[in-house]
């Protein structure tokens, strides 16, 4: 096997995955190294004890907080990386999100590009992930070029009756967009069968559209495309001027391993990338690639958010819960003028869930029969991309993430919005006596939609990388995942890194020809 390649990604997942994929076609040599394995298929990739209690799938990294707390973050490390346990919900940013807008806690960053130079990309995105949805119920649709490639997912009747209630009390819910390879019309020969183990857990039945799915397996059939997992980067070398990766440096089966390329692509991860650009540093970079302005690291996001249940007096049957979002307040509200974000239903509980963040349970409850009771929701709101929450290293190498929480009135607000909400429809009496809500706000632990590490823009001195995602400073080096991000919206940014997956491949074709 050769060492030397066209073009080598680091890492498999949303951005990494999808641009091999982007690249195969072109007959280039293309090395995808995956630090992890594939995801093994097996009974308990749909146990909620063993996904949630026991954190299977859950690396054994361990992170340190500002205060050098060690925590262990809910980063997996498989090929397909972080979609392998996604929700498959991918909404785009909104308009309003590409241009600097107030928050309750300040102002956000512009994008050095517009919505509608992106929305080429979110449309091929969509089509690649066979996303499910429909234009026009929601009123902060942004402009799309076509419509979703699939009809959206019908709810189950408990869904479909909050929806309608939704509506007869004048709000706006929608169907969330949904990445998973259902064929209701023809449910015999569908892949999905639209079970209740898909948000946060693996698909046993490769029936969720994921990076290994959609992107990686089918890359995989071109011969110019290599995967070798196990493959941990350790660093990256320059040339001796600097400007240039000259070799890659991996740890495999416990060996040392070079690989070398024209074009290297940096896709692990918002915290796991700049950690491996500030390991990298040598004397042309003393303080790691790219980050001769001291940016590598900085403006770290991953949304305010909490997981909001409610317990109501009637079962909840429903399989395949998360058909449903709201976002009547993602601008601000009548009483409020800043934005507030995003609601959508969560999949749907089961009672190992509940068993470390239930309140006390209501009389003679027992937690299958929270489950069985629950409507699940998931509340997000933005957070903001401060220079001073970043990701720095201790002398381990180990990442430390130093955080503080912004912002979080909005999130505040949008729950007793959708508790309002609930009221409004009718749902009041339904509800456990004392309207027993239970939500968990997500710590930091909790990285699923960590991005900003490596923002893109035009002045090297507030930004990392160009608008291409080339880095200023070393000319064949690109990061290609959520570390772009100069700011982070209030839904989830999984179709974001996709398209701009898509868009960067468009770029380096141009420039490998």
């Amino acid at each position: 096997m050769s060492n030397d390649y066209d073009v080598i990604i680091i890492g498999s997942g949303a951005g990494g995955g999808t641009l091999a994929l982007k690249l195969a076609p072109s007959g280039k040599r293309i090395l995808i190294l995956e630090r992890g394995d594939y995801l093994p298929r097996e009974k308990q990739n749909w146990d909620a004890n063993e996904v949630f209690v026991r954190n299977r799938y859950v690396s054994r990294d361990t992170w340190h907080d500002r205060d050098d707390k060690p925590f262990q973050p809910g980063v997996h490390y498989f090929v397909g990386g972080a979609t392998k346990m996604y929700g498959a919900a991918l909404f785009r940013l909104r308009e309003h999100d590409f241009t600097a807008h107030r928050t309750a806690d300040g102002l956000t960053a512009d994008w050095p590009i517009a919505y509608r130079d992106f929305e080429p990309y979110y449309t091929q995105a969509e089509q690649l992930y066979q996303v499910h949805g429909q234009r026009g119920d929601d009123p902060t649709d942004p402009p799309a070029s076509a419509p979703y490639p699939h009809p959206p997912v019908s709810h189950e009747p408990r869904i479909a009756e909050i929806a309608e209630g939704l509506r007869r009390a004048g709000y706006h819910p929608s169907y969330a967009p949904s990445a998973i390879l259902l064929d209701e019309a023809d449910r015999a020969n569908s892949r999905c069968i639209r079970c209740d183990s898909c948000d946060g857990y693996p698909c046993l039945v490769h029936a969720k559209a994921d990076a290994e799915v959609i992107a990686v397996r089918p890359a995989l059939q071109y011969p110019n495309v290599t995967l070798l997992t196990g493959a941990h980067v350790q660093r990256l070398e320059t040339s001796a001027s600097g400007r240039e990766v000259s070799r890659v440096i991996v740890d495999r089966n416990g060996g040392r391993e070079e690989f070398t390329a024209r074009v290297v692509v940096v896709s692990c991860g918002a915290a796991n990338s700049a950690r491996l650009l500030l390991m990298s540093a040598d004397t042309k970079h003393p303080r790691g690639l790219g980050n001769g302005s001291d940016m590598v690291g900085r403006h770290y996001m991953f949304h305010n958010a909490i997981a909001l249940v409610a317990l109501s007096r009637r079962e909840n049957s429903t399989e395949f819960q998360k058909t449903l979002t709201i976002n009547d307040f993602y601008r601000g509200a009548a009483d409020y003028e800043f934005p507030l974000g995003n609601i959508q239903m969560l999949g749907k509980s089961k009672g190992p869930m509940f068993r470390d963040d239930a309140p006390r349970l209501a009389p003679g409850f027992t937690l299958g029969q929270m489950a069985r009771h629950a409507v699940d929701f998931w509340l997000t709101s933005e957070d903001l991309a401060l220079p001073e929450n970043r990701v720095t290293l201790n002398p381990r190498g180990e990442i430390k993430l130093h955080y503080e929480f912004t912002n979080l009135e909005p999130l505040a607000r949008l729950r007793r919005k959708l508790q309002s909400m609930l009221e409004d429809m009718d749902m009041h009496p339904h509800l456990i006596p004392n309207h027993l809500y239970f939500g968990k706000h997500i710590p930091i632990a909790g990285v699923a939609h960590q991005a900003g590490t490596c923002r893109f823009g035009s002045d090297p001195a507030s930004s990392v990388l160009d608008v291409n995602c080339r880095t200023h400073e070393v000319d064949n080096l690109y990061v290609v995942d959520t570390s772009f991000f100069p700011s982070i919206g209030a839904v989830n940014p999984s179709l974001t890194a996709i398209a701009n997956a898509l868009r960067v491949g468009d770029h380096l074709l141009e420039r490998l020809r």
